[in-house]
């Protein structure tokens, strides 16, 4: 006898949005995830701001100049984009548009003032927002870049705490505790399993 199958509704690629306050590890869970080899398209940022020494160009973010940035812009190439501390940072809409077209989840960190923007523009994305166990730990991870002036350093302290009142805007909140990279990476996947669940399946536009 042969079975029939049940119909499932059909499911599209997803986007995932990684966002909270600097400091909180959006970078190094993103990076973790894709060490570890998760089956996501990792987008990588367009950004004017200085490479640090421990990042590497076109696989942290695409280190561009101002004239560049502002030509992309221009040419209406950023899915969004936005000034942080000074300096710009964009996505690029045609690699999202692309990878999704391949059936390829993608996943992409943004600063937390950009959320308002890309939720109005693709509201069936992902939001997920990575809190700090604590202000201290979060002050304690800027202090160890070393990277800011003190002024500085108390200027993204002072953002993150205003920024973390935005959580509410988000579908999930993780707490990114020290040293467990792989359990936040862990819990972001299981989000996108726990989605692709989902009786009325998202289906993405960009």
């Amino acid at each position: 006898m042969t079975e029939t199958p049940i119909p499932l509704p059909e499911r599209s690629a997803l986007l995932i949005v990684v966002s909270g306050p600097s400091g909180v590890g959006k970078d190094a869970a993103l990076r973790r995830m894709h060490d570890l080899n998760y089956p996501f398209h990792f987008l990588v940022t367009n950004t004017t701001r200085p490479k640090r020494s421990d990042e590497v160009d076109d696989k942290d973010y695409h280190f561009i100049t101002k004239a560049q940035f502002d030509a992309m812009d221009q040419r209406g190439e950023f899915l969004e984009h936005a000034v942080v501390y000074g300096h710009d940072y964009g996505n690029s809409r045609s690699e999202v548009r692309a990878a999704l077209a391949r059936g390829v989840d993608v996943i992409m960190r943004i600063d937390v003032q950009g959320v308002a923007t890309l939720k109005r523009m693709t509201p069936e994305a992902i939001f997920v927002f990575l809190m700090p166990p604590s202000m201290e730990t979060l002050e304690a991870r800027l202090r160890r870049r070393r990277t800011e002036p003190e002024d500085y350093l108390k200027l993204r302290l002072h953002a993150a705490r205003l920024e973390m009142n935005e959580f509410e805007k988000f579908d999930y909140v993780i707490v990114n505790e020290d040293d467990a990279l792989d359990e936040t990476a862990a819990l972001i996947h299981s989000i996108i399993q726990a989605e692709k669940c989902r009786v009325k399946p998202r289906q993405v536009t960009v």
